[in-house]
């Protein structure tokens, strides 16, 4: 269990946060009980669920946030799996990317970096090929091998740096609050930067940034968003992070900004397979990984930028 006292009031001020939405989204539907607002309540309902899962995780043992964090990679994999073309050649080759997953968190509960660092760009990235190979099935081979690394690259490899931050000693170079307070630092970064661009958006919205993609975003809500990120990043960081008020700074822009990209990715692949979400899992939201899309590029890029300048 993580008593530390900083973390502790972290993830209480998180709740906090949410009891007032759930009160203003109560007293919205009171004061105007016109109107529909099943979606609204279904995901603040949901967020009481995954705020009180990620609380756990977070001042849980590590074994248990490993675990926690092995099982969203397997339901954002097999969310993917589930929606994406494959041959009926690659039915066993999935197999052995599910297989990846234990075996990408083993090597981080080991603190295996240089393993952890590669086995899913590398070793996977070739073993798939090879597996693919070997069925002698040549149509659609480049698709279908691109489709599957695509999936173990943002489901596996990305997700698993939110894990390999709890593997960081509590005290010391990392912050008062280790990893623990990183991983929480990121995370509330990141959802916080949806729902900035989000509300910004939704006032001031006017000019699409990729209208084919991703309609409902605008410029004057990626800018609002953005800025609101970097204000809460340097507010944040003399708390939860090693980070000086210029990295802090560059933190919350490379969060806000990187958090937009991995939205609309995700939205792409969406676009391109005729699809709103990737299943209905989370009332709401849709599925695991519509609900980690931002942090799918988010997570890699703060791990390494962080690991840049404080390792």
């Amino acid at each position: 269990m993580n008593d530390n006292p900083v973390l502790l009031a972290a993830v209480g001020g998180l709740w906090g946060l949410l009891f007032v939405a759930s009160l203003l989204v109560f007293a919205l539907v009171r004061l105007k009980p016109d109107r529909d607002y099943a979606e609204l309540i279904a995901r603040t309902q949901s967020w009481w669920v995954m705020i009180g899962a990620f609380s756990v995780m977070l001042l849980a043992s590590r074994n248990v946030a490993l675990i926690f964090l092995a099982i969203v990679s397997f339901l954002a994999l097999k969310e993917y799996f589930s929606r994406i073309p494959t041959r009926r050649a690659d039915r066993r080759v999935l197999f052995w990317a599910y297989l990846a997953i234990p075996l990408q968190y083993y090597w981080i509960s080991g603190n295996w970096y240089g393993m952890f660092i590669i086995f899913i760009p590398v070793y996977m990235f070739l073993f798939i090929a090879l597996r693919m190979i070997i069925a002698q099935k040549t149509d659609g081979f480049l698709q279908a091998a691109a489709t599957i690394h695509w999936g173990m690259m943002t489901c596996i490899f990305s997700i698993s740096h939110a894990a390999y931050l709890l593997m960081l000693p509590d005290t010391g170079t990392w912050g008062a609050t280790g990893g623990a307070g990183l991983l929480f630092y990121l995370v509330f970064l990141t959802q916080f930067n949806d729902v900035g661009q989000y509300v910004w958006g939704k006032m001031f919205g006017r000019h699409k940034v990729l209208p084919i993609v991703s309609p409902n975003k605008t410029w004057e809500g990626l800018v609002g968003g953005v800025a609101t990120t970097v204000l809460f990043a340097a507010l944040l960081a003399p708390y939860l992070t090693p980070f000086n008020f210029t990295h802090a700074i560059m933190t919350g822009a490379l969060i806000g900004l990187f958090g937009f990209i991995g939205d609309v990715s995700i939205s792409a692949i969406k676009r391109d397979l005729g699809i709103k979400d990737f299943s209905s899992l989370i009332p709401g939201h849709g599925g695991v990984l519509d609900r980690v899309d931002s942090l799918t590029f988010t997570v890699p890029l703060f791990f390494h930028f962080m690991h840049y300048f404080y390792y």
